[in-house]
Order: C-alpha cells, then structure tokens, then sequence
C-alpha cells in the first residue's frame, strides 16, 4: 500500500483504496480550472460592457455587476461542474482527480457549496496560499474547503466506463442460453445498478464466504423484487442479468 493511499470500509467489510491527489497535481488542476474561469469573465464583462455602453450605467451599477458576477462565475463553475461531472471540474478531468466525501462516496450538493463558499479564504492572499499551507499541514492534503465539507481529491487510478466493467465480467461468466438472458428486462435497471452488479462479480472471490453469501442475497433479493424474475440461486442470478445487459445492451458482442 502506498503512503497516499487512503482506505475506506465499506459496511459489507470491502476495503477501497484511494489515491490521494497530492498538491502538484491539484496545482495544475487549478491553473486549468483558474484559466477557463478568467476566459469567461473576459468574455462575460466584454458583452455587458456593450449593454452598459448602450443603457450608460453609472460607474458604481457596473462595478457592483461586475464584482457579483465575477462571485457567481467562481463559486458557480466548480459546483455545477463536480454537481454534473461526479466531483470533478475541467481540471480536475484532464488531471485524473476527482472530489468524494470521506467515506469514498460521490459528493454531495451541500459539501460542494461548502467546499467552494470556503475556497474564497483558501485563496488568501494570493493563488490558494492558505489552502497550500493547510495541504502541507494536512496528511491527506486537503485544504480548508475540503476539511469542512469533509471531503478529499483522489486520482483515478482507471478510466472505468460502464460498457468496460461489464466487458470484462461478461466473457468469465458460465455461458448462458439466448432465451435465458434475452427474457430479462434490463431497462428496469439503472448505470449505478450495473457498476454494483459487475463489482460484486469481480470481487466476490476475495469475499469471506459469509459476507459473499450475503451480498449476494442482497442483490438477488433486489433484482428478483425489481425484474419479477422467478426465484434462484444468488449468484446465478447476478450472472444472468449482465449476460442479459450484455446480450441486449451490446448487440455487436453477439456475433
């Protein structure tokens, strides 16, 4: 285990493992997040300085909409990008970083507005100093955003989509028949359902055998309750159902 790890328990005894992004790489986030910031202030304080022109503000109405949207620009941008981005800005996406709580779960609306209501002081006095400071102080490099919204930056460590998780379950899986996995409604299911199923598949053979029995009660409960499928074994049930996804979902594999 790395010193940057940083590991969370999960409550079914499954330990994950974080890379906690250090401050270089939280630095060049910041430089690509702080670059495409002042680009759309430009262009923003460009454009109203025409309407001002036209409508002959005084001098004092523009600058009062210059500084409030200068505020709503920089507070705006980073939580409506971790908001629909999973945690991560611009930056943060071409660096391989990512915001998530303490407890390694996406973050939330309420630790993003606290995080970046905080990141006013964090700038002080000039380009994060006293966020920098409290990265140095910090074991887990976060700043002062972060040590009150109670959350953390990691790398990823793999670009992990969707089609890939399955892509590389499905083909260890016994070989099921057409009907069998074509008779299973996948619509039903969401993404997050099929990251949960495809995670379990790779990691249940590292499981005690007592929480893998009961993981997999629990996700065969959830999917025979939400599919209406017939009863049968745990397991077998979770591998009929991303067979399913991949024989609908992914028509191209069949061939």
């Amino acid at each position: 285990m790395q010193i940057n790890d940083y590991i969370v328990e999960t409550p079914e005894q499954i330990e994950l493992a974080y890379d906690v992004a250090g401050i270089g790489s939280r630095f060049l986030a910041a430089i690509i997040d702080s670059t495409l910031i002042i680009l759309a202030e430009v262009a923003l304080f460009l454009a109203i300085a025409q309407v001002a022109s036209i409508l002959q503000f005084a001098d004092s109405v523009w600058l009062a909409i210059r500084a409030t949207l200068g505020f709503v620009i920089v507070w705006g941008y980073y939580i409506a990008f971790e908001l629909t981005w999973n945690g991560q800005s611009p930056g943060k996406r071409l660096i391989g970083l990512r915001v998530v709580t303490e407890g390694g779960r996406p973050i939330t609306v309420l630790g993003s507005i606290i995080r970046n209501l905080i990141r006013i002081i964090d700038f002080l006095p000039l380009f994060y100093g006293i966020g920098v400071i409290a990265m140095f102080i910090d074991g887990r490099a976060r700043r002062l955003g972060d040590l009150a919204a109670s959350t953390l930056v990691v790398r990823e460590r793999t670009d992990v989509t969707l089609e890939s998780l399955v892509a590389g379950v499905a083909p260890n899986l016994p070989l099921l028949s057409g009907d069998t996995a074509d008779r299973i409604d996948v619509s039903l299911l969401t993404p997050d359902d099929y990251v949960l199923l495809c995670d379990f598949l790779d990691q249940r053979r590292d499981l005690a055998p007592p929480v893998r029995r009961q993981l997999a009660m629990q996700l065969g409960e959830g999917l025979q309750a939400r599919l209406d499928l017939p009863p049968d074994d745990p397991e077998r049930l979770v591998e009929r159902v991303v067979h399913a996804y991949w024989r609908q979902r992914r028509p191209e594999e069949r061939q």
